[in-house]
């Protein structure tokens, strides 16, 4: 039987940058429990299955509002820190609520991104934007 909650602490733990190797470690110092690396990548190619899922879920084919912006951050990459831009789509749908729509990485923002971005959105089923909030 596993620890009640172990899929979640793996994932947490996953999302801090840690490696699979880490990770056991990690687990076996906070529960004194031996997993198998098996299990983290089980555990974790299950959670990219539904993000990826997510990414490319069908979209509304209006939204009345939608917000674009970029946000410059700092992440742990081959054992570098390294900035990191994650661009984001919130939109608002016709019922008035609040819906993210995407998010991607990328090495740094610029206008040409955001064209695949906008093309990203379109391909899912967006056909109307009727109000794109955006900075700059």
């Amino acid at each position: 039987t596993r620890i009640s909650g172990l899929d979640d602490k793996i994932i947490f733990l996953y999302a801090k940058g840690q490696t699979t190797t880490e990770i056991v470690e990690s687990i076996k110092e906070l529960y004194d429990v031996d997993i198998s690396s098996s299990l983290v990548s089980r555990v974790t190619d299950n959670i990219l299955e539904d993000i990826t899922a997510w990414q490319n879920r069908p979209l509304n084919s209006v939204y009345p509002i939608v917000y674009l912006d970029c946000i410059v951050v700092k992440i742990r990459q081959d054992k570098q820190i390294i900035n990191k831009a994650i661009y984001l789509a919130l939109g608002v749908n016709l019922n008035g609520k609040k819906e993210l729509l995407g998010m991607w990485l990328s090495e740094n923002e610029g206008a040409k991104f955001w064209l695949g971005v906008l093309t990203e959105l379109q391909n899912r089923g967006v056909q109307d934007i009727l109000i794109a909030c955006v900075d700059g």
